[in-house]
């Protein structure tokens, strides 16, 4: 009885011996091809029947991914129309263990008469699809970790790993960094990390009314609870737009703390607000402030102020904004 453990053995050995099987001479003619197509801004199409299309479909989402435009072209379909997306110049990668996918073999002279390029990854390098293609590489296999040797396993991973392979070092060549990769996967979290700005998420000026050094007690109260941020801004006598001080729920509770309740009602702004507070750009990424309000020892930051160009004050950030926005997963 074959176990978990010997079954995955079993397809790491696949990949391990097919790597060593791999032609440097055709490894190099299929990324020159892959480094024309990203660079030329030319479409990768990657078609395959059955298991051999699932992982099509799932190479030419990891192809997207790093910048290339990849498309899964379904062969069938495109014997019957779907043909019109080939431009001349683009990229076919053909997925087959046989290599002998009548399908495929139906497919090529059409891609051929249309310009595109075909780069075949196949368990079989003696047949059919191998002869016909611009560049092979071998993804054969012994046999398949089924026990009956028919369940195609293997061969699939190994086509896979193959295609992997290529995409990430096509992404070294072309300089593709995390900030690029975020670009195409906004909604992940390296993506909300690289791509959210302050500016995305903060809550602009207009939504604040500003009060002077001496507003009193009474204005601090309403404005916090009018703005329902928790806060309200201190600007300076001279330049509306010029931050001076912030008091939030936090300096408010501080104060009653710190002074008799008969001197509450002659309380002035200047006495509770954090003077100079600590500030972020609106141009920042968000991810930045979340790390200045941790990295804050002297006391919790759950508001930051936000500065524009010349250090006017635009907005404010909240944590919870932060949080919504999934920067704390």
């Amino acid at each position: 009885m074959l176990s978990l453990y010997e079954c995955m053995k079993e397809e790491s050995a696949a990949i391990l011996e097919s790597a060593k099987r791999l032609n440097n001479d055709q490894v190099e003619k299929t990324l020159r091809l892959l480094e024309d197509c990203f660079e030329n801004k030319k479409k990768l199409l990657l078609t395959g029947v059955g298991k051999s299309g699932i992982v099509a479909r799932k190479l030419a989402a990891t192809f997207s991914s790093i910048g290339l435009t990849s498309i899964y072209l379904n062969p069938i379909d495109a014997l019957h129309g779907d043909l019109g997306i080939v431009d001349r110049g683009d990229l076919c990668i053909l997925l087959s263990n046989s290599g002998e996918t009548q399908e495929l073999i139906q497919l090529i002279p059409h891609l051929r008469n249309k310009g595109s390029f075909q780069i075949g990854i196949l368990g079989n390098l003696n047949s059919t699809l191998a002869t016909q293609s611009d560049v092979f590489l071998d993804a054969s296999v012994n046999k398949e970790v089924c026990p009956l040797n028919l369940a195609p396993t293997a061969s699939t991973t190994v086509a896979m790993a193959i295609g992997d392979a290529l995409a990430v070092v096509l992404m070294e060549k072309k300089g593709i960094s995390r900030k690029d990769f975020a670009v195409n996967h906004p909604a992940g979290k390296l993506g909300r990390e690289l791509t959210l700005k302050v500016s995305d998420l903060m809550k602009p000026i207009n939504q604040l009314n500003p009060l002077l050094e001496n507003s009193s007690f009474r204005e601090i109260i309403l404005e916090i609870t009018r703005g329902s941020i928790g806060s309200c801004w201190i600007k300076g006598k001279d330049n509306d737009n010029k931050l001076i001080g912030l008091i939030t729920d936090g300096d408010l509770r501080r104060a009653l703390k710190k002074y008799e309740p008969k001197d509450w009602e002659n309380l002035l702004a200047e006495e509770i607000m954090t003077k100079d507070p600590i500030v972020i750009s609106y141009d920042k990424f968000a991810i930045e402030a979340l790390e200045l309000m941790e990295k804050n020892r002297k006391k919790p930051i759950s508001l930051l102020p936000v500065v524009g160009e010349n250090y006017e004050f635009v907005g404010i950030l909240r944590l919870h904004d932060l949080i919504q926005a999934g920067l704390n997963n």
